[in-house]
């Protein structure tokens, strides 16, 4: 035990004199539905057509910082279900964690909002999805795994091969 005055620090010898911890966090603290819409236009004929649906996918990501150390995460995916007769269903999902993250350098912070967070959330979104697909009356529609770091990292590139290499990655994919 530590006598009264010395200054006490972690294994790593990273903690500051003061006490406060200079160690680099970061992590989900919660994750919700923001915001979901199941559309079923056709319904009860599109239960009769016989084509198969085109599925439409599109994903957006945004962080937004709600304290200095909290960033709210939101992964919006749509999805359209298209056939020759009208569209079967329409799943619009905004799902969203909330990410906490302390000592991270700017770079590193980015990387973890647009990149690593989505793919924490992802699997989330995905049964939420196939629920409300299931939900309307369809098969679930089960959405493949995606490289969001992969991604992250193709818009990086593209962004500095466009001469703005300061510039971070936009969040739509």
């Amino acid at each position: 035990m530590a006598e009264p005055g010395n200054v006490l620090t972690d294994l790593d010898g990273d903690a500051a004199a003061n006490g406060a911890d200079t160690r680099p966090a970061a992590g989900i603290i919660s994750q919700y539905v923001k915001d979901l819409s199941v559309e079923n236009p056709n319904a009860p004929n599109s239960y009769q057509w016989q084509e198969q649906p085109q599925i439409d996918l599109q994903f957006n990501i945004a962080a937004n910082r709600v304290t200095e150390e909290v960033h709210e995460v939101e992964l919006k995916v749509n999805v359209t279900a298209k056939g020759e007769k009208g569209n079967f269903y329409l799943v619009e999902l905004a799902y969203c964690g909330l990410v906490g993250m302390r000592n991270i350098p700017d770079d590193q912070a980015h990387a973890f909002l647009y990149a690593e967070a989505p793919r924490l959330i992802f699997p989330f979104a995905r049964r939420i999805v196939a629920d409300a697909v299931q939900d309307a009356g369809f098969p679930p529609l089960v959405l493949e795994p995606i490289d969001f770091n992969g991604l992250y990292l193709q818009q990086l590139q593209a962004r500095q091969q466009a001469g703005n290499a300061d510039a971070a990655p936009a969040g739509n994919a």
